[in-house]
């Protein structure tokens, strides 16, 4: 039907955190399961916010040698390390590894961990957010230095107030909407700007190359992106994620039903309008599988030109649906690897 294409010693504060983890008192510890559980973007190309106070240094206060005072994309103010080496950051651990660092602890989805990430995470304690963002006294247990959280709706509910007295707390609008830009404000915010520059540099340089052996091989072709998962199936617009590596960076056709959508959704009955030359189909984390094979064993799915050729190949979701450099030079491995021969 379709070809495959892939196939925290400190174990908590010194004795006087402790004791101001107690002084903050059942308020800090009433929030222990407070965090809006955000599915991992799927990630690429954002900043708003409201304003909060420093929890560090006043405002006329000068700042301790080795830090610095820095403002996040909800406005918030904060005094960070200059050099920063416990970082807390779920799922933004592709971008540090490009920074050459790594976090106290990872993201996972249960114990589904960044697949790809793991022969450098390996070593890195796996921090199960299905169900939220750990509770304050469980963050404390990994003594981070900066927290920093990819995505607004993680500071809700009070996470930000309670994490902020922990360390000192970052928080992107929408890390994964520009991965270029996020990577460049994470850069600043660690003391690693030239990394995160060289490592942009290297990433255009690759894409541009990737783009004119496609123009030859596919020139004028379209791609659709199809991504299985429990609620439905949706096709990747050219805004975000793997939509924007494979229609921006590497200038493949997109289908008129995402043309001007960041994305849509996909049935039985709006599949004959899919045009596209190519289907990349991504099963999200092996949770849309039922979905994948209602759709596959359809005669509307067989009916279409790019299925009768045998241009339907099945991605890694892992990095396909990644937020991060690493996972798209991985994408862009892939897409070479499929479409020219």
């Amino acid at each position: 039907m379709y070809r495959n294409a892939s196939g925290f010693g400190r174990a908590l504060r010194n004795a006087a955190v402790v004791l101001l983890c107690a002084v903050v008192g059942g308020g800090l510890l009433a929030a222990c399961g407070s965090g809006e559980n955000k599915e991992p973007p799927p990630s690429p190309s954002g900043t708003q916010g409201a304003a909060s106070t420093a929890p560090a240094a006043g405002a006329n206060s000068p700042e301790p040698a080795g830090e610095r005072k820095v403002k996040d994309e909800l406005g918030h103010e904060l005094v960070v390390p200059a050099s920063p080496k416990r970082i807390f950051a779920p799922y933004l651990e592709d971008s540090l590894l490009k920074l050459g660092l790594k976090p106290v602890a990872q993201w996972s989805n249960g114990n589904q961990a960044l697949e790809y990430l793991q022969e450098e995470l390996k070593d890195v304690p796996k921090l199960d957010l299905s169900t939220g963002l750990p509770s304050p006294e469980v963050l404390l247990s990994y003594n981070p230095d900066l927290i920093i959280l990819h995505t607004s709706s993680y500071a809700g509910n009070g996470v930000y107030e309670n994490y902020s007295k922990i360390a000192p707390t970052y928080v992107f609008n929408n890390a994964s909407g520009n991965i270029e830009k996020s990577l460049l404000a994470l850069g600043e915010l660690v003391g690693k700007q030239a990394e995160a520059e060289q490592a942009l540099k290297a990433y255009r340089d690759k894409a541009e190359t990737a783009k004119k052996k496609l123009e030859q091989a596919v020139g004028g072709k379209k791609v659709a992106i199809l991504r299985f998962a429990p609620k439905g199936v949706s096709l990747m617009g050219a805004n975000y994620l793997c939509g924007y590596v494979v229609h921006q960076d590497l200038g493949l056709g997109r289908s008129k039903l995402v043309e001007k959508e960041n994305s849509a959704n996909i049935t039985l009955e709006i599949l004959p309008e899919l045009d596209a030359d190519y289907i990349f189909v991504i099963n999200q984390y092996g949770q849309g599988t039922e979905r994948l094979r209602e759709m596959t064993e359809s005669p509307v799915w067989k009916s279409i030109p790019a299925v009768k050729q045998g241009h339907v190949y099945e991605l890694n979701d892992m990095h396909w649906l990644g937020s991060g450099l690493i996972a798209y030079e991985k994408m862009i491995d892939d897409t070479l690897k499929l479409l020219v021969q």
